[in-house]
């Protein structure tokens, strides 16, 4: 007798292959390079004060590390623009920010790739 499937592996595929592909078509909001900390400053600063989660680049916090402005930056922008973008945010910040397709997360701290 020939062993069958569980009747639920097709549903947990295609869940699997779902997360894959909004994972690999996902885009997040970073900050550029070569621009001064002050302007990086700016952008971060509005990111956490309009709605970004930034206690994980609090001290304590996952992603305090690498600890420099423009991390901390990228973090918040990509936040702010991921709980926002729904309702019409840009990932700009006066120029200070633009969107790319490739993960910037680094080890122990995940950006996120959507809302939730």
């Amino acid at each position: 007798m020939a062993a069958t499937a569980p009747s639920h592996l097709p549903l947990l595929l295609i869940i699997i292959l779902a997360a894959v592909a909004s994972r690999a078509t996902a885009t997040w909001c970073v900050c550029k390079d070569g621009l001064s900390d002050t302007a990086l400053q700016k952008a971060l600063d509005y990111a956490c004060g309009a709605g970004a989660d930034c206690n994980p680049i609090h001290s304590s916090g996952p992603c305090y590390n690498p600890n420099t402005v423009k991390s901390h930056c990228s973090y918040a922008v990509n936040s702010y623009y991921q709980r926002k973008r729904s309702s019409g945010a840009t990932c700009d910040f006066s120029g200070t920010a633009y969107l790319v397709s490739s993960d910037p997360s680094v080890s122990g701290c995940t950006f996120p790739a959507s809302s939730r």
